[in-house]
């Protein structure tokens, strides 16, 4: 895994020739590799490139946020396979990760491009079916990513209910205190991706050092206070409350864990045009967000598991969430584990801040190329801001849409965390798919960061992990379950793609413009 030394031709651009884009681009802060970059891919840069590898790789960590939402989907992980189930569930998940974001870091090398999965697909594809398969690669993400943003405004809100109930016995848990939450974080959330867009890459530098010294903050009490836990049975005691037939499947059922909990380095790929030198410094933050936000989360989870107590007794936690019975029992002080928490809710909520980001330029991307209906509007950047506005706007008004499904039932929202997973991972799925056929179909295209000789075993590992995780994330908490027991992602995620069918079939095909369309690329 290197910098692609064989492609030194790949950044030699004609100054005379491309005069005006280069003026373009200086004005918006892209160098002469963007530009170049910009130009095969037959796209014209809106928006500013004010991002660099440290804003960059704090956006992928705060959005990722590992260390964090290890705890908040305890309890899926403590319910599906235990302490032991939960270690080791996250350890495998984090090296099948590993493949996929390193996959993921060479395929934006070769195009940094807002558009990402859905771009690589029609980049990669065969002549006969890159439009088609492009177009629903869109759909997909765009459902994941939305659908993403609303499971983790939903987690802040509850988190914050939690913590209501921790400190007033009295207060009564009412769905439709969390859909208002949803709402209020969401909106504080699109403050700062309109109004303080210009100061969102400080932001996201700051927000890593929140994210870092958080974690020693958590991290400090239970080693100091917590009980220890017995070895052998927090590494090889495996629970089946779910009452599944055996503790194997049990285990793959409680994956959807460690496979939410570490989804999203991928995130800062739909910020591409926004980043200085793309091509080299998005696949780097990527596996080094990767890689950090793994480790704090693997240390994080191990430090639970041995100072959680018993498992039985925090699962059920009148609070909602087994983590926040966790802080109780090791501080005895409702005020050091509001602490405690407050700490995650301030994290979960900047990582919201970079989720409105990034679900925002995937939606106006695939706009730009007339996937969507309205797609002229929804892909304008007003002058002057440099940013989708009508985007990001109506990522707000989806997710707010979509928090109301929490009042009629809980069941049904928590089932949009499984759907999101579902989306991305399909996304991932197909994009690798096309890259694996193309490299033997010939040699991939010049790009700056390179697997090497490593290439393909890496992207084949890549798949065989998501074939895996993706069956079972469709799985619901325990089998036979009641009509409110089951996981409907399956159902959300058919209706969607039926509807995205029958709009291609009717007027995208003649929207739709998939991307390598406009490809001049440099072979």
């Amino acid at each position: 895994m290197a910098v692609d030394e064989s492609n030194k031709a790949y950044l030699e651009t004609s100054s005379a020739e491309h005069g005006v884009e280069m003026r373009n681009m200086s004005q918006l802060g892209g160098t002469e590799a963007d530009e170049h970059e910009m130009r095969i891919l037959g796209k014209t840069q809106q928006l500013n490139r004010n991002f660099r590898f440290i804003s960059t790789l704090g956006f992928a960590c705060t959005l990722m946020s590992t260390w964090e939402i290890s705890l908040m989907t305890s309890f899926f992980s403590l319910l599906n396979g235990g302490t032991a189930g939960m270690i080791w569930g996250y350890f495998i998940v984090w090296i099948g990760y590993m493949l996929v974001f390193a996959t993921m870091a060479e395929m934006a090398s070769i195009s940094p491009t807002s558009g990402g999965q859905y771009h690589w697909v029609s980049e990669f594809s065969s002549p006969g079916t890159q439009r088609f398969v492009s177009y629903i690669t869109g759909w997909v993400s765009v459902l994941g990513w939305q659908v993403g943003l609303a499971s983790l405004a939903f987690l802040v809100g509850t988190m914050i209910q939690g913590l209501l109930v921790l400190n007033n016995p009295d207060y009564v848990f009412e769905n439709w205190h969390g859909t208002l939450l949803v709402i209020a974080v969401t909106a504080f959330c699109i403050i700062f991706n309109t109004f303080l867009a210009k100061r969102l890459p400080m932001v996201e530098g700051l927000v890593l050092i929140v994210h870092v010294l958080g974690f020693f903050a958590v991290l400090i009490p239970l080693w100091v206070l917590g009980p220890r836990g017995d070895p052998k049975e927090v590494f090889t005691e495996f629970l089946n409350l779910g009452g599944w037939d055996t503790d194997g499947l049990s285990f793959m059922v409680g994956l959807l864990a460690p496979v939410y909990t570490l989804i999203g380095a991928d995130s800062a790929v739909h910020m591409a045009e926004e980043i200085k030198d793309a091509s080299i410094v998005l696949p780097r933050a990527i596996l080094t967000a990767a890689t950090v936000n793994g480790t704090m989360g693997f240390i994080m989870t191990i430090t639970f598991c041995f100072t959680l107590g018993s498992a039985l007794d925090i699962i059920n936690s009148p609070t909602g969430y087994p983590f926040i019975q966790a802080f109780y029992n090791v501080t005895q002080s409702n005020v050091g584990t509001s602490i405690m928490t407050a700490i995650i809710i301030i994290n979960i909520t900047s990582a919201c801040i970079s989720t409105v980001a990034t679900v925002s330029r995937q939606t106006w991307s695939f706009a730009r190329d007339g996937g969507l209906p309205f797609s002229g509007f929804i892909s304008k950047v007003k002058p002057g801001w440099n940013i989708p506005l009508n985007s990001v706007l109506l990522t707000f008004t989806i997710t707010a849409l979509l928090s109301l499904i929490n009042i009629g039932s809980v069941t049904a929202f928590h089932a949009i965390g499984s759907l999101a997973v579902n989306a991305i991972l399909g996304t991932y799925l197909i994009s690798f798919t096309v890259m694996v056929i193309r490299r033997f179909r010939g040699p991939l295209p010049p790009r700056r960061w390179s697997l090497g000789k490593f290439g393909l075993a890496v992207n084949l590992g890549a798949i065989a992990f998501l074939l895996v995780v993706w069956v079972f994330v469709f799985f619901p908490l325990s089998p036979n379950p009641t009509a409110d027991a089951m996981n409907w992602s399956i159902l959300m995620f058919g209706a969607t793609m039926l509807f995205a069918v029958v709009y291609y079939l009717i007027i995208g095909r003649k929207t739709y413009k998939s991307p390598v369309d406009l490809i001049k690329r440099d072979e």
